[in-house]
């Protein structure tokens, strides 16, 4: 039997993009609404409870919208928005961090699958924490470049505008105010005692990100150096079939780059650690379409359908 599925928000980049994945799979039943009465709560609510398993592809008030239309209680709901990261009761969707995160995404009901550039942050500081090499009162600041169609469909028009404004064609930072939507799951899921420094940037390719995070090796718990974490990471996610180490000698890394826009198309994440003995810089590379966003929903669908975790995936 197929299972159901309704994308709640299937016009936005998310969700054409989890739609796309779809295509060639014949486990999976796509419930179609109505175009013009895709924002009308009563066909929405016809087709969530019609189904085995909803995406939540919208704004956060939308999502929560969609939370309080459910009356079957078999639904599971797979949501992309910021909506529910944080919230009791959902399963943050980042099987790779314990074995505690994916038993609750196989079990439970409500899945809120990371946010992109959380992504990339809560892969380098979980681990981390969790092995006693990083103080939870570190000060830790981040900084991170994304390509631009993370930023929504209007971001995306105007960048791809044929006469867009020439400020366009640089790197952007923003969050300027430090009030990043991601900072409060970033903060909470990596257990750190004070929220981090965020410093984003937007630049002028179609998608792929890396994300960073500067540490200072005298005030760490433990002693390491870069070539140490390599191998403290890679033992983390020995067993993780979407998240990749940089070995020491590691072409991308040798170069002295590390492009935005390096593991685009790519569903996985690759961890680096670079600089000295002194001064530590560990950074996450992936598709913030990708294991940033609607491939993480789609791994989560697959953990919890007890099928190939990676199907429909490019790995």
């Amino acid at each position: 039997m197929k299972t159901k599925v309704f994308i709640d928000g299937s016009e936005g980049t998310t969700g054409l993009r989890i739609n796309e994945r779809f295509q060639n799979r014949g486990d999976i039943e796509l419930l179609h609404i109505d175009p013009e009465l895709r924002k009308n709560p009563e066909e929405r609510k016809k087709m969530i409870n019609a189904s085995d398993i909803t995406f939540l592809c919208l704004p956060d008030e939308a999502a929560r919208e969609s939370v309080a239309l459910i009356e079957n209680e078999d639904v599971v709901i797979i949501d992309a928005s910021t909506a529910h990261r944080t919230e009791a009761g959902w399963a943050y969707g980042f099987p790779e961090l314990s074995d505690e995160h994916k038993t609750a995404i196989k079990k439970g009901k409500r899945v809120a699958v990371p946010g992109c550039y959380a992504t990339g942050f809560i892969s380098l500081v979980y681990p981390l924490i969790a092995g006693g090499i990083l103080p939870k009162e570190y000060p830790v600041s981040s900084f991170a470049v994304s390509g631009y169609s993370g930023a929504g469909k209007k971001t995306i028009a105007a960048y791809e505008c044929e006469n867009r404004p020439k400020e366009l064609s640089s790197g952007r930072e923003y969050a300027l105010t430090q009030q990043h939507k991601h900072l409060k799951e970033m903060k909470k899921i990596t257990g750190l005692a004070r929220t981090p420094l965020f410093s984003p940037i937007i630049d002028d390719y179609y998608s792929g990100m890396v994300v960073s995070v500067p540490l200072y090796a005298d005030m760490l718990a433990k002693k390491v150096t870069p070539e140490s974490l390599l191998d403290y990471y890679a033992e983390y996610y020995k067993e993780q079939r979407f998240i990749k180490v940089s070995a020491v000698d590691d072409e991308i890394a040798a170069s002295g780059f590390l492009a935005g826009n390096g593991l685009s198309g790519w569903d996985g994440l690759k961890i680096y650690a670079t600089g000295n003995e002194e001064r530590i810089v560990i950074s996450s590379q992936f598709d913030n379409l990708g294991k940033g966003a609607s491939g993480a929903a789609i791994q989560c669908m697959n953990i919890i359908l007890g099928c190939d975790e990676a199907k429909g995936l490019d790995l």
